[in-house]
């Protein structure tokens, strides 16, 4: 068990060294074509995690995605992002979106999404905003195409 620890303690502590992003997690608002929670975590010096959970035309939306980051404009605190990932949504027809025709029934669809975004780490609180698009493909029970956007407002440690 004192190895188990060791190595996560050891692998946490490397994670922080090689961060490139000015942060490490973050959780947040999201507002935007859906409104809801965000929870960002760099697992490599570019690369990270999101999990979205949303209100979305009544319903309830969740995407998990994998983005890469690079450093935007040379500007200190400011990065551009993209990446992909996959959602699942549950609506129930009443307050379906209109592009489903059935009013009385449940919908639960399941697609994929990409992200395009561009992000700023406020130097003196630790506090960032972004501003992203994603368009997505929805696959199962609507196959259609939609794009969403958002602002992200985020506390991080």
């Amino acid at each position: 068990m004192k190895k188990c620890i060791f190595i996560f303690l050891i692998m946490i502590l490397s994670t922080q060294l090689v961060m490139a992003q000015d942060y490490q997690t973050g959780i947040g608002v999201r507002g935007g074509v859906f409104n809801g929670v965000s929870f960002k975590h760099f697992v490599a010096e570019r690369d990270a995690v999101e999990a979205v959970a949303a209100f979305h035309f009544g319903g309830l939306f969740m995407a998990g995605m994998f983005q890469r980051h690079a450093m935007a404009f040379d500007t200190p605190g400011l990065y551009w992002y993209y990446g992909a990932g996959a959602h699942i949504g549950f609506y129930e027809g009443r307050h379906r979106p209109a592009w489903f025709d059935e009013r009385d029934r449940d919908y639960v669809v399941f697609g994929v999404n990409g992200v395009v975004g561009m992000e700023y780490k406020i130097e003196e609180v630790p506090i960032t905003i972004g501003l992203d698009v994603t368009p997505a493909l929805n696959i199962v029970d609507r196959f259609r195409v939609w794009t969403g956007a958002g602002l992200t407002l985020r506390y991080v440690f």
